[in-house]
């Protein structure tokens, strides 16, 4: 198979539109309006505007000469309350944008939920309800009636780990809970309805179905036996708890969730891809003298570039999460999300080295027996970065969020040459 060459981007982040065509508001729309939850106290209400200029930034993507456009739906276009039938309109917005994709040669993978719970379905519980799991499968079912003929590959879910922490556990993201482990039902029902919506998707597509977590290699940071044990159990949450599962070896041992009969055997649906998100490397030693609500201290690792971010550039970390991941798992890999933090217009030498570093992690892993068969740049315009706002800068195109003026950067430029150059890295 060839090697496919994309970008990523989301709904929320994207599209703005909050309250256009019958949608209704989403745990992030509801999230970015109280005060204090964003850095810049901007929202995405209009975001990049892609919902009215998507054919503007289809022909972007048609220039630049990616094979994969990797896109979320917003739940609350296609059914606004969460529950129901579709809104036509909508579902019709990305009927439109997929045709468009299509016309210029390149594929649509479908999320099927970014992090954008109906607000409605929030406020009954929302993903700490195992209730939600079946609302997302029927969810999952309307898209695919109508997108499931041309979609080029399902991701039912993104970085649920992520989700469950940021904006269950620690309040970080919406819905902005802090509940620390008391989050964990949320990972087990998203994992859930991962498994309903898989079977619900095979029903109606033919298209291959994954799910995208988030990855990062542990690096202990301490010598002591306290240090070792609290990045293993890091790793464990971080790394397995979201994938274990999909595979049939249940949850790791030493956390508690709300399994019912049949449950491991549902969020089990065989799968034809593993996606992977990855960024960085996390460093975790024992807890300190702090409060002694978490049993790890996640610690800044020393002598790293870093990004805006402050996160660590750390290429070498992709071949080993894609070597991990084939070893353990043995199957076929998408790198879903890989990206970097740079303010830098127009000329952003950085990002080309960023990636150009992790798509050579990418080859090693390759060289190595790993079958990764994409690599998706996050993201192709810069966007509304979550609780960062417009702070965080990860585009291949800048965006003027006051015009909404799209310019491309330098690596713009260079990824194009690079799809060009390598079509296939195999």
């Amino acid at each position: 198979m060839s090697f496919l060459w994309g970008v990523s981007a989301t709904a929320y982040q994207m599209e703005g539109a909050i309250a256009e065509d019958g949608k209704s508001p989403s745990v992030w729309d509801t999230f970015v309006h109280e005060p204090g939850r964003v850095i810049d106290e901007t929202t995405g209400d209009v975001a990049a505007d892609h919902y009215h200029r998507y054919g503007e930034d289809v022909a972007l993507m048609a220039e630049l000469g990616v094979d994969v456009y990797s896109l979320s739906v917003a739940w609350t276009r296609v059914q606004p309350d969460g529950t129901g039938p579709a809104n036509p309109a909508g579902i019709g917005f990305y009927d439109r944008l997929v045709d468009a994709l299509l016309a210029q040669g390149i594929s649509p993978f479908v999320t099927l939920y970014h992090w954008d719970l109906p607000q409605s379905l929030e406020d009954r519980g929302g993903w700490l309800s195992r209730d939600t799991a079946y609302r997302y499968a029927d969810y999952a079912a309307l898209v695919a009636d109508t997108l499931g003929d041309r979609v080029g590959m399902w991701v039912t879910l993104n970085e649920p780990f992520v989700h469950t922490v940021f904006g269950y556990g620690l309040g970080m993201h919406a819905p902005g809970k802090m509940l620390l482990f008391e989050a964990l039902p949320a990972a087990h029902h998203q994992l859930l309805g991962h498994g309903l919506a898989v079977a619900a998707l095979r029903q109606r597509s033919r298209a291959p179905i994954t799910i995208t977590n988030h990855y990062s290699p542990i690096r202990v940071v301490g010598e002591r036996d306290e240090d070792r044990a609290a990045a293993a159990f890091y790793d464990a949450l971080h790394n397995r708890v979201c994938t274990d599962p999909l595979f049939g070896r249940g949850y790791p041992d030493g956390f508690d969730l709300p399994v019912r009969d049949g449950d491991l055997e549902t969020i089990a649906a065989p799968l034809d891809a593993i996606g992977v998100d990855y960024y960085m490397p996390t460093g975790v030693s024992a807890p300190g003298d702090g409060d002694g609500l978490l049993p790890f201290d996640l610690v800044e690792l020393p002598g790293y570039e870093q990004t805006d971010f402050g996160w660590p550039v750390d290429p070498d970390g992709l071949r080993e999460v894609l070597m991990r991941l084939h070893r353990e798992y043995a199957m076929p890999m998408y790198v879903m999300e890989s990206g970097c933090a740079y303010a830098d217009h127009p000329d952003d030498q950085r990002r080309i080295d960023y990636h150009a570093a992790h798509i050579g992690a990418v080859r090693a892993a390759q060289a190595q027996g790993a079958d990764v068969r994409g690599y998706f740049v996050w993201t192709l315009v810069d966007n509304f970065e979550w609780a960062e706002g417009f702070t965080k800068r990860f585009g291949l195109v800048h965006l003027d969020p006051d015009t909404l003026v799209r310019t491309p950067k330098r690596s713009f430029h260079w990824y194009r040459e690079q799809i060009s150059n390598n079509r296939s890295v195999r």
